[in-house]
């Protein structure tokens, strides 16, 4: 196939900014360490109060953030999501192409870029978030991403394009084209809220198309109303997934697949920026998944992604060198003593 892994999902650009203190974010009348949906302008407003700091942009959006992680680990991998004709979209692609070697974007020319603004504390990594979704939810079709589609190994999408909008349709399309060409779908729950949004529809996707499903505890739990090592296997059963994933944090991660359940820990780092974690973890599971690992593998590789993205500010992990070298890590079985042992 051309394609090892295809990405569909929210085109959202970061901004990402650390501050010393609270200050800024209290003058601002912003709410510590939560999501705000604001337009255009008043993303603009907040803005312009940190620019002269250090601001970083890359692409973003949580299947961009994951489709990027699988560039730099060397897969062949691309992504689609509709941008502005803005400065912003321009960067945007520019980001893509530099973690991919090219990208699958959709342009247009009415709304403005979708953007966040993370404002992170240099105290404990905390975010404070300002989202203008923009052109990011108003994807009117495929057009010729549906090629592609079909010429993949792995489609991945997130949770966050079946909320309710013009994606949701477009989303589902996806899935059934990838489905009907063989293709492994992945789906990534995204955040608890979007789980309880959409649970109906999320169910019936894993048992129509789901081959790989990937949660956090909390995620599981709204999905299940179970814990995390009752859900896995419930997912499992009534969504009729291949492979069931489940993050625990700082307890590592539950893999269940073929019936088996995998436990595998973490890499402990000094945490600078959350931003991203879960799609770096994502990426590096999908891109075992593409290797033909074992899926333990695929999950020492996805925890020790996942603990250079939080050592850093920022969603993506950029070290090409670095990134090899924990793949390295993996297929010589020369991983940390936390993630070599494997419960059952």
């Amino acid at each position: 196939m051309t394609w090892e892994l295809a990405g569909l999902g929210n085109a959202l650009i970061d901004a990402l900014v650390v501050l010393e203190d609270d200050t800024l974010i209290e003058e601002l009348g912003l709410v510590r360490g939560t999501m705000h949906p604001v337009d255009h302008h008043r993303w603009q407003e907040v803005y312009e109060r940190v620019r002269r700091r250090k601001v970083t942009f890359d692409s973003g959006g949580s299947c961009a953030n994951t489709i990027a992680t699988l560039g730099y680990l060397g897969a062949r991998a691309t992504y689609c999501g509709q941008v502005g004709e803005d400065q912003m979209g321009q960067m945007y692609a520019s980001a893509l192409t530099e973690a991919c070697g090219t990208h699958a974007l959709q342009w247009s020319d009415d709304r403005h870029t979708g953007k966040c603004l993370s404002i992170i504390s240099a105290a404990d990594a905390e975010r404070t978030m300002l989202t203008d979704l923009g052109a990011a939810v108003s994807l009117p079709s495929l057009g010729d991403f549906a090629g592609i589609l079909a010429d993949t190994r792995v489609a991945h999408f997130t949770g966050y394009t079946l909320l309710d909008g013009p994606m949701r349709q477009v989303v589902m399309e996806a899935m059934h084209v990838a489905h009907e060409a063989g293709a492994i779908v992945s789906i990534d729950a995204a955040d608890p809220f979007v789980v309880r949004a959409v649970r109906e529809i999320l169910w019936n996707l894993l048992r129509d198309y789901d081959s790989i499903v990937f949660l956090n505890a909390d995620e599981a739990e709204v999905l299940t109303g179970l814990p995390p090592e009752e859900a896995a296997p419930e997912i499992a059963e009534r969504g009729q997934v291949d492979t069931v994933v489940v993050k625990l944090g700082a307890r590592g991660s539950l893999v269940l697949e073929d019936g088996r359940l995998h436990k595998v820990g973490i890499r402990p780092v000094k945490a600078l920026d959350t931003t991203g974690a879960g799609d770096a973890y994502a990426g590096g599971y999908l891109y075992g998944v593409v290797q033909g690992w074992t899926p333990a593998d695929c999950a020492r590789l996805a925890a020790s992604v996942a603990a250079l993205t939080v050592a850093q500010v920022g969603a993506v992990v950029k070290d090409r060198a670095a990134l090899a070298e924990l793949v390295r890590e993996v297929r010589e079985g020369d991983v940390p003593d936390a993630l070599a042992q494997v419960g059952a």
